[in-house]
């Protein structure tokens, strides 16, 4: 039987319109100066997600090519942040907004972390995106390490198991165990526990399903980190109008390489828009 989360309420109508449309927009005009300076890619990626979660508060199931484009920017562009900043000479050519663009190589750049390499790699994998996938698998974990105190050790775990996963390495189990167990609120200490437990484990708990093939606790699983976003998202007022809650980028990533892997998915919410998850897209443009 089918499990429906519903979506708590955003606002909406056509303030919430406008504001998605100035945002693409600004997104726009960030990505076509990226040929000119490349040293502002990463507010470009952080607008480019904004811009999608704007997308996906006016278009829950993800129906219109508009949000399909704003999520393929995000993608494009988190891909991007990653290879500019993997070079510190000469160019790299990406492709970012329907164009083929040579972008000057930059070096590291603190905001090239595991935080945002994790939002990268959510937004390759529902875009389906194996490419990219896999280079931003091939980052070595020393790269993304920030300064002490930003994160929690789980989280280097996490994005080890992740890379471990997609490139076939050996010690998956045990890495993924060691990201589950870091990542317990007793042990984490950095992340507060409300948005450890409402977002950042839920992640983890949910790919342990999948990659363990239970089908019968992943949609379970997989309603309970919804409800567990939903609940972190509405504890306050200010959250409850916070455009980031508007989807599960996480479960929904997850959720894409069940699907993809033909485990059955028995919940439907609009934290999970349809189109993105049954990749209704694919092949509309070049990405």
């Amino acid at each position: 039987m089918t499990v429906t989360v519903a979506r708590h309420e955003l606002p909406a109508g056509p303030d919430a319109e406008r504001f998605a449309e100035r945002l693409s927009k600004r997104v726009t005009r960030r990505i076509d100066h990226l040929e000119e300076s490349a040293g502002s890619i990463d507010f470009a990626f952080n607008t480019a997600v904004m811009a999608l979660r704007a997308r996906c508060v006016i278009d829950p199931r993800a129906a219109k090519v508009e949000t399909w484009e704003a999520t393929v920017n995000a993608m494009q562009l988190g891909s991007a942040l990653f290879a500019v900043t993997g070079e510190s000479e000469g160019t790299v050519e990406c492709r970012i907004d329907r164009k083929l663009r040579t972008v000057q190589a930059i070096g590291p750049l603190s905001s090239a972390d595991a935080g945002n390499w994790l939002t990268a790699f959510w937004l390759a994998v529902i875009c389906r995106e194996q490419q990219r996938m896999t280079q931003l698998c091939e980052i070595p974990l020393e790269r993304l390490r920030a300064p002490e105190g930003q994160y929690d050790e789980y989280i280097y775990h996490w994005v080890d198991t992740l890379q471990t996963y997609w490139l076939r390495r050996p010690g998956l189990v045990e890495k993924l165990t060691a990201a589950l167990q870091m990542s317990h609120p007793e042990v984490a200490r950095t992340a507060p526990r409300d948005l450890l437990q409402g977002l950042l484990y839920p992640p983890i708990n949910l790919f342990y399903r999948f990659v363990t093939k239970d089908e019968a606790g992943f949609s379970p699983a997989l309603a309970e980190a919804l409800k567990l976003h939903q609940t972190y998202w509405t504890l306050t007022e200010e959250r409850r109008a916070d455009i980031d809650g508007s989807i599960a980028l996480g479960p929904l990533a997850i959720a894409c390489l069940a699907f993809d892997g033909e485990l059955p998915i028995e919940v439907e919410s609009e934290y999970l828009p349809k189109h993105l998850l049954h990749h209704g897209w694919l092949g509309e443009f070049p990405t």
